[in-house]
């Protein structure tokens, strides 16, 4: 049976910077851009014999601003992946949009190319927040985005939105989920807004303006039974869709599926093997065709990351994990993750259906600190082998699967 392959390609460009945003990107470099696509083309056709053991079954096209990129390079971007990779007629293919940066010609191209779903960067109805974060559109840029992308084909829109803005309150952001409610996208992204050092907002992290934790949790557990109620089931801590629209690329992350990236700052996972690419443009591009490396850092996942990954990845969902799948990746004893997850229970922080534990929206607030618990528990849960092979004398060998000290905490690398 032929492996599936997502896809993901970052445009780290951009017509201004967000004051939240810590993802690689950059404005003012335009000249830079047709050099950057030659780089990918040079990548994407240079990666034909490995992308040919796959069906490739989800292309994830991000950024940065890949809208500001232009249509006409995505589309080159597409037919690269056609024609060097084995690419499903309905599998899934999104491109990130802004609305000040995509015109209905611009869809109209897209949707030709084969793209099939949209990521729409919305983040707030409120015109004056929008304006107070750096974003270029206001919310009736929005609606007239969704129109647009209603007639040029797209059956498949995702809306991203922001919680926890500065100066939002709990009426501004039932506001925003009434208002892109009426819009009818199959998708909604709902992300609480998390302050880094190095963006425009970091001085202002502990202002009275930005939203606590406590107004942010509220806001999120609204968003949760909103969205619910309107038939957008919660399928992972930020992400809701309405039956049949869960996003098949990014479930591949929390289901430990392959993805291959090309482009500055992106990662990869194939064949047990998971790997990023320098966060330097200009590099990427000179490196690429010259014929050099791009990999930035790399290493091998053990049975023990893949284990620890399936419980830290499968929390953030609601289908959740089950003991039976954790042992088929690693055959550790489960005792310890079991108690804990079941006084979750007494808290109301998970629930059990069948074999499988799933955290309800109030543990998904605390899940940070709830899978670093089990985490730990696991690591702590020893299992040691007894050889059948003998010293001289009768001895016995015996070792441990785990090369931790008790109680040291094992930290898993995820990619998000």
């Amino acid at each position: 049976m032929d492996k599936r392959l997502g896809i993901y390609i970052h445009i780290p460009f951009c017509a201004g910077k967000c004051a939240y945003c810590d993802f690689y990107s950059l404005v003012g470099r335009e000249d830079m851009i047709p050099k950057y696509q030659k780089a990918l083309l040079t990548h994407i056709r240079e990666s034909g014999s490995q992308l040919q053991g796959y069906i490739i079954d989800s292309i994830y096209i991000g950024g940065g601003t890949p809208s500001f990129y232009g249509a006409g390079r995505l589309a080159e971007l597409m037919n690269a992946l056609k024609k060097y990779g084995r690419v499903m007629v309905d599998g899934e293919f999104t491109v990130e949009v802004n609305p000040d940066s995509i015109d209905y010609p611009g869809l109209v191209k897209l949707r030709r190319a084969g793209f099939n779903r949209l990521s729409i960067g919305a983040q707030s109805a409120n015109d004056g927040i929008l304006k107070s974060v750096g974003r270029l559109h206001n919310f009736a840029k929005v609606e007239e985005t969704v129109e647009s992308a209603r007639r040029a084909g797209f059956e498949n829109v995702s809306l991203d939105l922001i919680y926890g803005l500065p100066s939002q309150t709990r009426e501004d952001w039932a506001d925003t989920l009434t208002k892109t409610l009426a819009l009818k996208p199959e998708h909604f992204s709902c992300y609480g807004l998390k302050i880094e050092e190095g963006t425009a907002l970091y001085p202002y992290k502990d202002s009275p303006f930005i939203p606590d934790d406590d107004l942010q949790a509220d806001m999120y557990l609204y968003a949760v039974d909103a969205l619910g109620r309107y038939g957008y089931r919660q399928y992972e801590v930020s992400n809701f869709a309405r039956r049949g629209f869960a996003s098949v690329h990014n479930l591949k992350y929390w289901q430990m599926g392959e993805y291959m990236g090309f482009g500055a700052a992106a990662h990869s996972c194939v064949s047990g093997q998971r790997y990023s690419y320098v966060r330097d443009m200009e590099l990427y591009a000179d490196n690429i065709l010259a014929g050099r490396s791009v990999v930035d850092h790399a290493e091998s996942i053990t049975d023990f990351e893949r284990a620890g990954e399936y419980l830290m990845l499968g929390l953030r969902t609601t289908r959740g994990i089950s003991e039976q799948e954790y042992y088929d990746i690693f055959p550790c004893k489960f005792d310890l993750a079991r108690e804990l997850m079941d006084s979750y229970i007494e808290h109301k922080w998970m629930v059990k259906n069948d074999d499988r534990w799933s955290f309800t929206p109030e543990g998904f607030l605390l899940s940070n600190v709830l899978i670093g618990e089990i985490l730990d528990a696991q690591t702590k849960q020893r299992m040691s082998i007894v050889s059948p092979w003998k010293q001289e004398g009768g001895e016995e060998y015996q070792f441990s699967m785990f090369s931790k000290r008790p109680g040291e905490v094992q930290l898993f690398r995820g990619i998000t």
